[in-house]
């Protein structure tokens, strides 16, 4: 049996159980009557009348005409997922690849970042937004979850209402807010692996029916599933603490004040990867790995990733701090509502890296600490109530600076693996302690003007249109220095060590605008049978390449290599979001194709000097795919879901890319990757769950039993931006399950399997600096089991 047939069955095994085992219901629906409209419907789909702001404004969810889904409180505690993560298993057109924080990237419908790069001088394609305030850092993926309400992923380009570069999609994260009743909530979790998971929350009233405040607090820890042969530790562990505190101040009816404040910290033994596989290069033999490793006396711990044993021998660590203070305030006019937001926001990044991931003393560190600080403001009026015409106006500003000191120091076997064995003219000393340092510093300015408005034509028929104007200048400069390795005035060795790392110093700026919109016309074919058609233009700014760039023959650098054109995607969507059997069904279906022009990607350079790969723009891709989000309450004791998406993602013309490992001789080149599927998109991708539960008791206490279960599959992509078929990643399932009971008085306790047929998956693969041909990669989490306890008042 292949491992494709394989894992395919194992979906079908895990869709069987979930006949019986489904999504969270609510307790009091009557198995005779459909849900109350007015109540919050949990689940992942849009159910019922959830309440979204996807176009900044309270909506039931299935009146809006865009793809969405939405993943609320109760699914979140439900299913134990609390980081980005984990939430892309229940969410099939989310896909999130990341070997450390500062090199993650979250796609939407296959959009969104740029593989196999990280560029302090790029922003991202998919939008984090919490409490209304846009994170400017993709490293926000990796937090823990603090007291939220719902996350709403929103799909296709939505920058007409959102603040900046949403060509992908948006995660619209709403938190908690404080409650003028005094409630509290304390969970503890603990498991297999040195698993802990505290959490807690209080809110109530400061002042009564004028001043509240909440105050909510999470921290994980876990021991590392990697065993680090060299130094015997456990790596790639968890350890981080989260607070968030809010104060909600209503003096009069007319004005609301929402402060907010958080602080994260994280500091785990993190992130190193393992031997994947050695792929065949054009290289000769004598630089392939194998033959490099036999000469260098070294072996991998294991060939099979799945022993998850590592053997890096110099420090790890991926420290971050975030943290943040905003301000939302809103007064009502009557006939519409004035909206401020204001926020500032920082990211202290400091890692540590055993760059070439072995024993070996090639790159014994790389790392780039780096600190990033923004503010942005931000003011929208819109209309209240249902109107013939119901509009939103506002104005944007967002600043950022991004400020980075590297370091990259090679070692004593350098010289053998990057330049070549078998050359005594070259000695190890060349490259022993040759250190560069690299420092660059970036600031973003962002202006917009925006505005969309809904014409509700008839009762049914909506059009709406939307319209933003972008202003946007950066500035940035990049200094390489190197110092260290072997004191030589030999002309021939110093042109072999700048071979591999050379001084380089530059500076550079742009300045762009746009006009960027979308228009929707909807139809209400029936009560609950809404279609619609949408053509939406999304916009994502330039950018500045703060990594190096080639150099001309000269030396000098290459300043039109500096600058990244703007990515201009188009989006057109069909949908069709239906409700039936009394809305115990809801069923939501999306069709789309987005053209993207000037697609940010990592390119590899074919002159003279040519170092490593740089940011640049392949002239076209085009994504086209179908979803289904649809969920069941067949009656009181049973829901159900089920979310599939089909995703066709290529290059269409992308002439000077990185070259795949396969085509990788000894000079530098580039390669025609047109034709090729986009990286980090998986064709099929699906996710189904629910829960079964019932009344009972426990201990005396009247309650609920339930047993739920969720499921996710994902097919085969690829990791890397050459798409070499050595970065495959084989598709997987993933089943979750779990089980326990509810009291009515507020507490409760379930146990917990993920992971529960102990699949073997990669996260990220990636290939060793230096193209030796060695891939390594981080194999996900194997079964862990564990238990929730639970109380509220």
């Amino acid at each position: 049996m292949t491992a494709t047939s394989a894992t395919v069955r194992r979906l079908l095994s895990a869709t069987a159980l979930l006949t019986g085992l489904s999504a969270p219901a609510l307790a009091w629906a009557a198995p005779d009557a459909p849900p109350a409209p007015q109540a919050a419907t949990p689940g992942v789909a849009s159910v019922g009348d959830i309440v979204v702001t996807a176009r900044r404004r309270d909506e039931r969810a299935q009146d809006v005409p865009i793809a969405l889904t939405v993943v609320n409180e109760e699914l979140l505690d439900r299913t134990g997922a609390y980081n980005v993560g984990q939430v892309a298993q229940l969410a099939p057109s989310v896909q999130l690849l990341t070997s450390n924080p500062r090199n993650t990237a979250i796609t939407i419908r296959g959009l969104g970042a740029s593989y196999g790069l990280a560029n302090d001088g790029l922003e991202q394609g998919v939008g984090i937004y919490v409490d209304q305030v846009y994170y400017g850092r993709p490293a926000t993926a990796t937090l823990d979850f603090v007291d939220l309400d719902r996350i709403e992923i929103l799909r296709g380009p939505q920058g007409t209402l959102f603040g900046k570069n949403t060509t992908a999609g948006a995660l619209n994260i709403t938190t908690q807010a404080p409650s003028f009743t005094p409630e509290g909530r304390a969970e503890l979790s603990f498991g297999d692996y040195g698993f802990l998971q505290a959490k807690a929350t209080v809110s109530g009233p400061v002042v009564d029916h004028k001043v509240a405040a909440r105050l909510s607090v999470v921290s994980t820890r876990r021991d590392g599933v990697l065993d680090n042969v060299t130094t015997g530790e456990k790596q790639n562990s968890q350890q981080s603490i989260s607070l968030r505190g809010q104060l909600l101040f209503q003096p009069t009816d007319q004005l609301r004040i929402r402060l907010y404040a958080d602080y994260a910290d994280l500091t785990p033994d993190c992130c190193t990867q393992v031997y994947v596989t050695a792929g065949q290069t054009l290289k000769p033999a004598a630089q392939q790995f194998a033959a490099l490793a036999a000469g260098r006396g070294y072996a991998p711990p294991s060939t099979d990733p799945y022993d998850r044993l590592a053997d890096v021998d110099s420090p790890i660590q991926a420290d971050q701090i975030h943290r943040g203070v905003s301000a939302v305030v809103d007064y009502d006019f009557g006939f519409a509502t004035l909206t401020s937001v204001s926020a500032w926001r920082a990211w202290d990044w400091g890692p540590k890296n055993d760059r070439d991931y072995t024993a070996l003393d090639i790159t014994r560190q790389s790392a780039n600490p780096s600190w990033q600080d923004q503010w942005s403001q931000e003011l929208r009026l819109s209309s209240n109530g249902s109107n013939r015409i119901d509009w939103t106006v506002g104005l944007y500003a967002f600043h950022q600076a991004v400020e980075t000191h590297g370091v990259t120091e090679y070692g004593r076997d350098a010289v053998y693996w990057l330049i070549g064995p078998n050359l005594p003219t070259v000695p190890d000393a060349l490259l022993d302690g040759y250190i560069v340092y690299n420092d660059s510093r970036i600031e973003t300015d962002s202006y917009a003007v925006f505005g969309q408005l809904t014409w509700n034509i008839t009762d049914r028929l909506h059009l709406t249109p939307g319209l933003r104007y972008t202003k946007e200048d950066k500035s940035g400069w990049y200094q390489a220095t190197t110092a260290g390795g072997l004191v030589t005035n030999d002309a021939a060795l110093i042109s072999r060590r700048l071979g591999v790392a050379r001084p380089q110093a530059y500076d550079a700026s742009l300045s762009d605008d746009d006009l960027s919109g979308q228009v929707s016309l909807a139809y209400d074919v029936a009560d609950d049978v809404l279609t619609y058609a949408s053509v939406a233009r999304g916009y994502k700014s330039g950018g500045i390449n703060m990594a190096g760039i080639p150099n001309l023959p000269n030396g000098q650098p290459s300043l039109t290599n500096a600058v990244v054109k703007p990515e201009v995607v188009t989006t057109y969507e069909l949908g069709l979001k239906t409700q039936a059997f009394g809305r115990r069904l809801t069923a939501n279906l999306a069709a789309y194709r987005t053209d993207v022009e000037d697609y940010q990607a990592n390119v590899v350079d074919s002159g003279p000097g040519a170092l490593r790969g740089y940011l640049a723009n392949a002239d076209k891709v085009t994504i086209q795919g179908v979803e289904l989000d649809a969920f069941a309450r067949p009656n009181q004791h049973v829901d159900l879901y089920a979310n599939v998406a089909w995703t066709d993602a290529k290059y269409d013309a992308f002439a000077n890319g990185p070259c795949p490992l396969e085509r990788i001789g000894t000079s530098t080149v580039a390669c025609d990757l047109s034709g090729q599927d986009l990286p980090g998109v998986s064709p099929w991708a699906a996710s189904v769950g629910g829960e079964l539960h019932g009344r009972g008791g426990f201990l005396g206490l009247p309650g609920e039993f339930y047993g739920g279960a969720d499921a996710s599959y994902r097919s085969t992509y690829n990791s890397d931006a050459s798409v070499s078929r050595y970065t495959e990643i084989e598709g997987y399932s993933i089943l979750n399950l779990r089980g326990g009971f509810r009291a009515d008085n507020g507490w409760e306790a379930f146990v917990w399997v993920k992971n529960a047929l102990d699949e073997d998956y990669l996260q990220f693969v990636s290939v060793q600096s230096g193209n030796s041909g060695l891939v390594i990669g981080n194999p996900g989490d194997p079964r862990t089991v564990g238990i929730t306890l639970r109380a509220r008042y």
